[in-house]
């Protein structure tokens, strides 16, 4: 019996430049005797709701064709389900599929992957935040690094990753320390300090390539955090590049602490995870073991 593989599209991937790849990926598949439906949503909302009537048929794979958003909008659907994720990379930051041990520079092999790899279970982690409760796959930021976000989404040029690098610059002349709550595991600890960022990690990049949780693990049951404490802006811009290596973790002003449970309370700010914004603190975020399975080498 053939494979059923449902392939959720993001047409805005890559500036609209993952359109051009999504034609070569299904001549790939359809003879090799998968059969390929395709779903582009006219919206978020559109698509997750077209994603989860498509796993509630069971297919046998739901597989996310785009970036780091559109896997986690796909999680949204197919988490808690027996219905296993497949990823294309396709965007800007395929910082998920990386995490996942998948091919991020060739679709064509990535599709191959859908075909023939195995489905690994893996964790995945719940964030709430402004009222709003949803999966993820990555990383939950909060600090200067979702402020940029905030900004970047504001700005209506330039387009891609220029876009971020313009919004860092601007936010970067007018952050302030924030002063954070950080409570793991209900009151096991408790952490109280001025801070740049926290970021919750069930994989350890984001951005792009930041691996700002280095040493987390998707199958252990817990999430890593990295607290980067107030530091002068000058010894930050310094800092910064380490966090493509992950070696900011030995900086005298990083944190770092595992948990299966994250509390962040501060003033003014906002959550985003796997790039995408949830809602304002509080923050709750709480690792679900083997809540996902992925095709995976």
């Amino acid at each position: 019996m053939s494979p059923h593989i449902v392939l959720l599209v993001n047409p805005t991937a890559r500036n609209g430049g993952a359109m051009r790849l999504l034609e070569p990926v299904v001549r790939h598949l359809r003879p090799r005797g998968a059969e390929v439906s395709v779903i582009v949503g006219e919206s978020a909302a559109d698509a997750l709701d077209r994603a989860c009537t498509a796993v509630a048929e069971r297919p046998d794979a739901l597989v996310a064709f785009g970036g780091d958003g559109l896997v986690h909008l796909a999680v949204q659907a197919v988490a808690g389900s027996e219905v296993p994720l497949g990823i294309i990379p396709a965007g800007t930051g395929n910082d998920i599929a990386t995490a996942f041990g998948l091919p991020y520079r060739d679709p064509i092999a990535a599709a191959e992957v859908v075909l023939g790899g195995r489905a690994r279970t893996v964790d995945a982690a719940r964030v709430e935040a402004g009222g709003e409760s949803e999966w993820f796959a990555g990383v939950v930021c909060c600090g200067f690094d979702s402020r940029v976000n905030e900004r970047a989404n504001r700005l209506t040029w330039p387009r891609g990753m220029a876009k971020y690098l313009l919004a860092l610059a601007q936010e970067l002349r007018e952050f302030q320390p924030i002063p954070f709550r950080v409570e793991l595991d209900d009151g096991a600890e408790v952490l109280e300090l001025e801070a740049m960022l926290v970021a919750v990690g069930n994989t350890s990049s984001y951005g792009a390539g930041m691996k700002v949780c280095p040493d987390a693990r998707f199958d252990d049951g817990l999430l890593d955090v990295t607290i980067l404490g107030a530091v002068p802006k000058g010894a930050f811009v310094r800092a910064f590049p380490r966090v493509y290596r992950g070696t900011h973790t030995t900086h005298p002003a990083v944190t770092t602490r595992r948990a299966k449970r994250v509390l962040l309370e501060a003033p003014d700010v906002v959550a985003y995870a796997d790039g995408e914004r949830v809602g304002p603190g509080p923050i709750l975020c709480e690792a679900v073991p083997a809540a996902l399975s992925v095709l995976t080498l």
